[in-house]
């Protein structure tokens, strides 16, 4: 079987990781070819480079190039992929054309986010009418995501992001990451997020000024694109200066999030977030916006809090309640860590890939499923 993906981009970000780790999986399974497609030329995980697999760059020159139909329609004819399995509203877009007319099976994977609320002229709930009827499946990574894009329940289906646990096998010691961030507090509570309009970054550190202005025994770090720009800086009170790390965006993220303490997400609305799934691998108690897809992940009062959306009081409270707590803190943490073992692992998320390419395109003899084989994490 042939598959060709096509995404956006290939920076940091949920969907990436997840179609990094699928191709990465899939690479094991000598019964699928796949080759991938992406409209910018800088990426992110090293690893997609490693797989050694023919990686075909696209460029978007402006928001209406056609010409990326003329260079994808040609890509196929050439390579003739039985599925063309698109990751965003973008490449959904360009993609059904090229589809349609070369009989390619599409699969539309645009469904990455779960918001409350959609305004009818929002881009993306726009191309998801455009797109969805001639997509022959559509994968959301969250049952609230398909929910919120209202996808035909007959050919949708939700596949949750899976975390490969080989990610935590090598990771640089906690000391020389506090030594590389001088960070000398007892405690780190982290937060891996781009700075964006759909986290909420200002919850986040209202709720760290709330825990400073009573103990001074934490180090408060952000992590992710733009976290360090003058705009996030200057949401930060002068006086606790001293008591944040706004990193940017980092390689190696695993062992940064293995320094944490606590691994905190507030945001406005979330698929399924992989920082998340980081946080509770690694064995992390986790504080987290109530809405979209968390609720599948996180297990209120279990591996974790679930608070609400841009409540600042409550967030802090629940932190502290961690802080203090040393037996609770590991229980939940280790509930967690369980739970992405059992239910949220690369091979679960990779079989249930499988099974839909071999629904979409069946086969004599499917190639066999791969087991699980999940590791741990001191």
């Amino acid at each position: 079987m042939k598959i060709l993906f096509f995404i956006d981009i290939l920076m940091s970000g949920g969907k990436e990781r997840r179609l990094t780790e699928l191709m990465k999986a899939l690479k094991q399974n000598a019964g699928y070819k796949f080759e991938l497609a992406v409209m910018s030329s800088e990426i992110h995980y090293r690893e997609v480079l490693d797989l050694g697999i023919p990686i075909h760059y696209l460029i978007r020159k402006s928001k209406k190039d056609f010409s990326v139909s003329m260079k994808l329609y040609r890509l196929c004819k050439n390579y003739k992929p039985d599925i063309l399995h698109c990751w965003d509203s973008m490449t959904a877009v360009y993609s059904f054309p090229v589809c349609k007319l070369l009989n390619i099976k599409m699969i539309n994977g645009m469904i990455t986010n779960a918001p409350e609320k959609i305004s009818l002229s929002d881009k993306k709930w726009i191309r998801s009418r455009l797109t969805f009827p001639f997509s022959d499946i559509i994968i959301g990574n969250s049952q609230a995501g398909l929910s919120a894009y209202k996808a035909p329940k007959k050919k949708s289906y939700c596949i949750h992001n899976g975390f490969d646990f080989k990610r935590i096998e090598n990771l640089i010691s906690k000391a020389a990451i506090t030594k590389q961030l001088n960070i000398t507090s007892k405690y780190i509570i982290g937060m891996v997020a781009s700075f964006s309009a759909a986290k909420d970054y200002k919850t986040y550190y209202e709720a760290a000024h709330l825990i400073l202005d009573k103990r001074k025994d934490i180090t408060f770090v952000a992590i992710g694109n733009n976290t360090e720009s003058t705009i996030s800086q200057n949401q930060i009170r002068k006086e606790y200066s001293d008591y944040f790390r706004l990193l940017g965006k980092k390689s190696g993220i695993e062992s940064y999030v293995n320094t944490f303490d606590i691994g905190v997400l507030s945001t406005f609305g979330e698929g399924i977030s992989n920082s998340i799934l980081e946080y509770m691998a690694l064995g992390k108690p986790v504080v987290a916006t109530v809405g979209g897809g968390t609720s599948e992940l996180v297990i209120n009062n279990e591996t974790g809090y679930i608070v609400g959306r841009s409540d600042a009081i409550e967030l802090a409270r629940k932190i502290e309640l961690l802080l203090d707590d040393v037996v609770l803190r590991q229980k939940m943490g280790s509930a967690g860590r369980d739970r992405i073992r059992n239910f949220f692992n690369i091979e679960n998320m990779m079989n249930k890939y499988i099974d839909i390419y071999n629904n979409v395109v069946p086969k004599e003899t499917a190639p066999a499923k791969i087991s699980s084989n999940s590791g741990n994490v001191a």
